[in-house]
């Protein structure tokens, strides 16, 4: 095992590997989340109290375990290219700061169309709620300082203390409904016990979840594939494949 991630660590290596695997990412993504926007938009019955505005449900939960996901995704890869000087962890968290920023934002914007008919507001200064909107912060200020140092291993450094420090809000967001008396509900899903939703909603929950997963390492490799291009743009390997694309 170590030795397939040391090989998979070169650019070559990872560049090949990324090529084959996007196509299979890609279209298991597209195929979830299509089941399961058809499973719980017209599949799963509507709620005893929320009626069908909890159909938003499908893309706020996904989008908010995601946005969780990618910045401890981005923290691990920073902490390897701080001890390891790992060119391919940098570049796997600067490819992930946009996705997760973008999967962030659009926690906050589904979390918005849900709470107007259901607290009565657009937006309350809950635990839950601000904790998130200063994770979006942390994605831009990682963005922005990467961005304002020109040196790329030394914005890599830079942004990784960044990432690794602000990991300290991801247990906050998880746990504040707890920590706290807030307007956000509690889990239901992976609290400990049996999820307490029923089936027919878990289902389409549970595929849009996985098809967001793959989502976001099909867009990841994308990114990482351009990222390593522009910096490799001088070796010997992307001369090689250059010539023979051409």
């Amino acid at each position: 095992m170590f030795n397939l991630l040391h090989r998979l660590s070169s650019p070559p290596s990872f560049f090949a590997f990324a090529g084959r695997a996007l196509p299979w990412l890609l279209g298991g993504a597209l195929l979830l989340i299509a089941a399961g926007c058809y499973q719980g938009l017209v599949v799963a019955p509507a709620d005893y109290q929320q009626g069908d505005s909890y159909r938003i449900m499908f893309v706020h939960v996904p989008s908010a375990w995601m946005s969780l996901f990618i910045y401890m995704v981005m923290a691990a890869a920073g902490a390897i290219a701080l001890v390891w000087r790992i060119k391919l962890a940098e570049v796997i968290a600067s490819a992930s700061a946009p996705i997760g920023a973008s999967f962030t934002f659009l926690t906050l914007v589904t979390g918005a169309l849900w709470g107007k008919p259901m607290w009565g507001a657009w937006w309350v200064w809950d635990a839950r709620l601000t904790s998130e909107l200063i994770l979006l912060f942390l994605y831009l200020g990682y963005m922005g300082l990467e961005s304002a140092i020109p040196d790329k291993r030394s914005a890599a450094r830079a942004t990784a203390i960044l990432a690794l420090v602000g990991s300290v809000n991801i247990p906050i967001i998880h746990f504040s409904v707890e920590w706290w008396n807030t307007l956000h509900q509690g889990a239901t899903v992976t609290k400990l016990g049996a999820p307490s939703i029923h089936p027919s909603m878990l289902l389409p929950l549970l595929l849009m979840a996985v098809g967001f997963k793959l989502f976001y390492f099909a867009n990841l490799l994308v990114r990482a594939r351009c990222q390593m291009l522009e910096r490799e743009q001088r070796s010997h390997w992307v001369s090689t494949l250059i010539k023979e694309a051409a």
